[in-house]
């Protein structure tokens, strides 16, 4: 199989997995599925993120237990902004606009987050963000929490304008595990000043 089929098939892959993360009812179960099907492909497949060598010795990503209280429900207002625009590498520039801030994070994180929108054919909705492990507990450029172009879907706003961010499901963009990646990391508005104990984290050293 080529690399484009193989990143054809990584794709459906993540987008049946987030398909059944929002099918399911109960969170936590959802969380460690999500976790061990992340940890057989970064092992497994031909497009895992991990170098092809450390592949067979890789147990998965490291990750906080589930907490619950960090399942967060945030009301989101419009926001606009100029376009932005991100150098990815061999990939070209990346463009994107905010279009909603969250209210309702301020009290438990110490900040509220910017969603931005992907432009270009079709686009998505990415999240990433910051917070006071970066760098110390979690990979230094954040983490991503929304992705949808790459399947990366939690689910959608509800019709009063409400959203569920479980930050649980908060992961490493694939260049904390290479250099052959550039991402995106998350702009000084989406940093935020408390700690997210949550999601993917740095190995602990033993």
């Amino acid at each position: 199989m080529n690399e484009t089929l193989q990143l054809w098939e990584w794709r459906e892959k993540i987008a049946n997995l987030y398909y059944e993360i929002r099918s399911n009812p109960d969170a936590a179960a959802a969380w460690r599925l999500w976790c061990d099907t992340r940890s057989t492909m970064f092992r497994d497949h031909p497009q895992s993120p991990i170098e092809p060598a450390d592949r067979t010795t890789f147990e998965g990503p490291t990750m906080f237990p589930y907490d619950p209280s960090l399942r967060l429900t945030v009301q989101l207002a419009p926001v606009t902004s100029e376009q932005i625009t991100v150098a990815t590498g061999t990939d070209g520039d990346l463009s994107m606009h905010a279009f909603a801030r969250t209210s309702g994070l301020e009290a438990r994180l110490g900040g509220e987050l910017t969603l931005y929108w992907i432009e270009g054919y079709g686009g998505g909705v990415f999240l990433p963000f910051a917070d006071a492990t970066s760098g110390t507990e979690t990979y230094g450029g954040g983490r991503y929490l929304l992705d949808t172009i790459k399947g990366a879907d939690l689910g959608v706003v509800s019709p009063d304008s409400t959203l569920v961010l479980d930050f649980n499901f908060s992961y490493f963009p694939s260049c904390a595990y290479s250099y052959r990646y550039v991402c995106p990391l998350a702009p000084s508005d989406n940093r935020l000043k408390g700690a997210v104990r949550a999601g993917e984290r740095l190995p602990v050293l033993k």
